[in-house]
């Protein structure tokens, strides 16, 4: 076995090779850019060798001198995790020329798969169904437009090179389909330096069911079961679970040895996904294969109780898969949520910055968590924006699904935005409970998804003793109170004897709701609110980063954390960002005022518009990119655009002014017409 691997990843899939490396007594060498100098991954393991910028392409893309590392080093062996260079088959083929062992396929393999074109030819001869398309080598703007109309509509066009997301268009119109082409091929090259397309019939809501392969260098392979991973948005998965809910033994059975065939047909070794397309009437087609591990390959650990990491590392120093097909256990059922920095009420945007506070639940046999960050870590705009992974174990889905639950109520972070409260509702709709999912599950459900959650007067009362407390003597030190300055909402250090008074009036907003409170004080952390003309009598006790409150009687306890402008309070199905006084910001109406803003930190990919042009509402006006996705600038209403304040491939900040907009008011439309 090796005694020492270099890890050419970083983040979350570094952690977890350590991890499994540790256990199996082998040192690790961690490459790390700028952006990780930090990084828990990098103090994690062994060794660790500086690589160079944040930007992929100056770090974690470099394969020369992450090879050249690994000799330094001496390490025998590189584990090219999920993502980066993990699907580049020149990084085996270095590995090879220079006595490194690739932990992973071969080269040939991986190149056989890696174009989605070349994979759907291999796959034909191999007789695994397809879905009609275009998978040709001509790649003209004309050929691509031509072939699309041949397909018809609706259609998928996708980064013949990638996956994730990444390079992909729904198109359901002949209008659309060049604006795509443009906007695939840019996203495709800037992630996986390919802009090769390829273009297909869209099936409209099918489940996405993957099987895990592995096979060794001895022509055994086994299949471990399935996942589904219908659960996505923008074409990225967000919740997997294992196994697949309502398959038929017979679509399970053919499945797997379907994906034992594809593996084989290219000489496969290691861990594989192949991933089909599930119509209604349980017939699957091909999609792709992942010639690497997969980000949710913790759901089949949990039903199988194997450690896939081990066996790669085991099958890449040659040894023999230790389990044939029959004895491969499937026990129970596992969920994984993954836990992204996004804004899911604005079409899942990415988003950057750091985590002030971060409070996990307990791990234990029936809930892991894989993750690279920690509190005060960083949200990069460099790389994907997942903060952990949460796996629960259950006998069976139902049971599964509660562990989820009570994990994701436990899992509180502030300082950025995520999806957490978004995965509650998933868990909790009542077609994901019975296990009715497709691939369009959350855009056929976005009203009760995305619908604010009724807040409970209790909690608005509790968010008031917060605000009390962080602004009298009480103030805890756990509280990240910031400096002085004439707009601080905490600026009170007398705060009862404000006008001279023993009363007091303030307002919270919570989602651009303003919610007021008369408050007397009675005792040391006790007092009295008026809330919509109701009377509520307050004690209350803070240890560390959760508050007891005895309201009117009633004893409640919940987590929470206050920055320098937010109160924020954890609560049973969701969490609450309350606003105190004087920090009220509404970027929307900032985006309507005449500046247009940069939503997050990224680059101009595109500029789509001239100073002085007029357009209308809805059109696209600058191309950002973020986290290798392409975010889209629109007109908000039809106007005048009157200065641009930046040009391609700037970085720009969040909120960073991009446009001069005059918005066309019915007044100036008539002048402009009349002219």
């Amino acid at each position: 076995m090796f005694t020492k691997i270099l890890i050419a990843n970083r983040g979350e899939i570094a952690c977890r090779i350590i991890k499994t490396a540790q256990k199996m007594g082998i040192k690790t060498v961690a490459v790390y850019s700028d952006a990780d100098r930090h990084a828990m991954f990098v103090e994690q393991a062994d060794e660790a060798y500086y690589l160079g910028g944040a930007e992929p392409s100056q770090s974690y893309l470099k394969l020369d001198s992450i090879v050249e590392i690994a000799k330094v080093s001496g390490a025998q062996a590189i584990h090219p995790g999920y993502g980066f260079l993990s699907e580049n088959h020149h990084l085996p083929l270095l590995c090879e020329q220079n006595n490194i062992v690739f932990i992973g396929p071969p080269a040939a393999s991986i190149e056989a798969m890696g174009s989605k074109s070349q994979a759907k030819l291999i796959m034909n001869k191999a007789g695994v169904p397809l879905v009609p398309g275009y998978h040709g080598d001509d790649q003209s703007i004309a050929t691509l437009t031509s072939e699309s109309l041949k397909v018809g509509f609706p259609q998928l066009i996708k980064a013949s090179a990638g996956g994730g997301g990444k390079g992909m268009r729904i198109v359901r119109s002949e209008e659309q389909v060049e604006q795509a082409i443009h906007a695939a091929k840019r996203e495709a090259l800037s992630s996986f330096g390919d802009e090769k397309l390829l273009i297909e019939k869209y099936i409209e809501q099918p489940r996405h069911i993957e099987v895990q392969v592995f096979c060794d260098q001895h022509n055994e392979g086994v299949y471990l079961y399935d996942r589904d991973c219908s659960i996505q948005r923008r074409h990225q998965k967000i919740i997997e679970e294992a196994p697949a809910p309502g398959l038929s033994s017979e679509t399970r059975s053919a499945m797997g040895k379907a994906a034992i065939d594809c593996a084989k047909a290219i000489n496969y070794t290691g861990a594989g996904t192949v991933e089909f397309l599930l119509d209604k009437n349980e017939t699957f087609y091909f999609m792709e294969m992942n010639t690497r591990l997969q980000v949710e390959h913790p759901v089949t650990e949990m039903i199988t109780q194997v450690d896939l990491v081990e066996w790669q590392l085991r099958i890449a120093n040659g040894e023999r898969l230790p389990i044939t097909q029959d004895n491969i256990p499937c026990n129970g059922h596992a969920f994984e949520s993954r836990v992204y920095a996004e804004t899911p009420a604005n079409n899942f945007l990415p988003a950057t910055g750091t985590i002030r506070y971060l409070s996990q639940p307990d791990e234990n046999k029936n809930v892991r968590i894989d993750t690279g960050i920690r509190a005060h870590d960083a949200i990069s705009v460099f790389y994907d924006p997942m903060i952990a992974k949460l796996i629960t174990w259950g006998a069976d889905r139902t049971k599964a699904a509660r562990q989820m639950n009570l994990a994701l109520n436990q899992f509180h972070i502030s300082g950025i935005d995520t999806n957490c409260d978004f995965l509650k509702t998933v868990f909790t709709h009542p077609s994901f409970v019975a296990g009715d999912v497709t691939t369009e599950f959350i855009e056929q459900n976005a009203d009760a998804l995305f619908s604010l959650p009724e807040v409970k007067t209790a909690n608005l009362l509790i968010a008031a003793t917060l605000y009390i407390d962080a602004i009298t003597s009480n103030f805890q030190s756990n509280v990240d109170k910031p400096s002085s300055s004439p707009q601080s909402p905490w600026d009170y250090t007398d705060f009862w004897h404000i006008n001279g008074s023993q009363s007091y009036s303030f307002d919270l907003e919570l989602d651009e709701t303003i919610h007021s409170f008369n408050l007397s004080k009675k005792g040391c952390e006790q007092f009295s609110i008026e809330y919509k003309d109701q009377h509520y009598d307050i004690s209350y006790t803070i240890d560390k980063n959760t508050i007891t409150t005895l309201i009117n009687g009633t004893k409640t306890s919940c987590e929470f954390y206050i920055s320098k402008s937010i109160i924020h309070l954890f609560t049973e199905g969701c969490s609450l960002q309350f606003l105190p006084p004087m920090v009220n910001h509404n970027y929307e109406e900032q985006q309507q005022e005449g500046s247009l803003l940069a939503p997050i930190h990224g680059k101009i990919v595109s500029i789509e518009i001239e100073k002085g042009m007029r357009v209308e509402k809805g059109a696209p006006l600058i191309i950002l990119e973020a986290m290798k996705m392409e975010h889209t600038i629109s007109a908000p209403k039809s106007g005048i655009v009157k200065d641009i304040f930046c040009k391609t491939d700037d970085l720009v900040d969040a909120e960073n002014e991009l446009i001069e907009f005059e918005a066309l008011t019915d007044e100036n439309k008539d002048a402009e017409h009349e002219s």
